[in-house]
């Protein structure tokens, strides 16, 4: 995998910009991720889940009640996965590692996404032009 044009990914047979701003909670929407600790150990997890999916994490914030995530993946993967891949291996190693969780899920299931990159009037214009 390469990146032109510090824009497009390129691999053998495609160019794609897959970006995306995620936002989601906890469940019962509590203050779990206030501790210095915990948002840490999210931001290592989250890294290394990174590494694993061969994910770009662009910027972060992981708040007191809930995350954003603003990312690029891979073509071949789904959002939905990769948030189910965050959402579980994160829950499953913090509760091992700190003991501060109860034994039900962390997370909630919705969550927002929203698409990013080439902006709507490059697009447009791109399309006039043809």
């Amino acid at each position: 995998m390469t990146m032109s044009n510090d824009r497009l990914y390129n691999l053998s047979h495609c160019s794609y910009l897959c970006q995306y701003h995620l936002v989601w909670c906890p469940k019962y929407r509590g203050k779990v991720m206030a501790d210095t600790f915990i948002k840490q150990e999210i931001k290592r997890i989250f890294k290394t889940i990174a590494q694993w999916k061969g994910l770009t994490i662009r910027s972060w914030h992981i708040g007191d009640e809930h995350i954003h995530l603003y990312f690029d993946i891979l073509p071949r993967y789904s959002v939905a996965y990769i948030l189910c891949v965050l959402k579980g291996k994160s829950s499953a190693w913090l509760k091992k590692k700190t003991k501060k969780f109860p034994p039900d899920t962390l997370w909630q299931r919705g969550y927002f996404v929203s698409t990013l990159g080439i902006n709507e009037m490059a697009i447009r214009r791109y399309i006039e032009n043809q």
